[in-house]
């Protein structure tokens, strides 16, 4: 029998870890083409490049900081910008894409399920689909 200490602290774990298990869960339905439960490589550029072309309203074909709307951390806007113009193209942003799938990725399957982008490199690559 499990004492009232273990079930408030099994309540507690279930209600703070919900909602980022649901944000995950929902992002695999969104994004999940083939609905085999989980977002390979290929659904995430897809996902990215389409959430790219909303997110470019002037149509130049490249999104600076203001177009990304904290998606990316100045740093980090820098260090995928390898010509230094301050923007990113769609290669430059599918390229960091890339990296925080790989990233989310620990067990090198080529899938993200649920669980994995539950975790903070799963919420860091989330924060550039949405």
């Amino acid at each position: 029998m499990m004492s009232r200490h273990s079930v408030a602290l099994a309540l507690t774990i279930a209600l703070l870890s919900g909602p980022a298990l649901a944000a995950s869960g929902n992002a695999v339905k969104m994004f999940d083409t083939d609905n085999d439960g989980t977002l390979d490589l290929a659904e995430v550029k897809k996902a990215a490049s389409a959430l790219f072309a909303k997110l470019d309203p002037d149509h130049d074909g490249t999104l600076d900081a203001r177009e990304l709307r904290g998606r990316l951390s100045a740093k980090e806007l820098a260090a995928a910008d390898p010509d230094r113009d301050g923007t990113l193209t769609l290669d430059e942003y599918l390229s960091v894409v890339e990296q925080r799938f790989n990233a989310a990725n620990p067990d090198k399957d080529g899938t993200l399920d649920a669980k994995e982008l539950k975790a903070r490199a799963g919420r860091a690559l989330l924060r550039l689909l949405r």
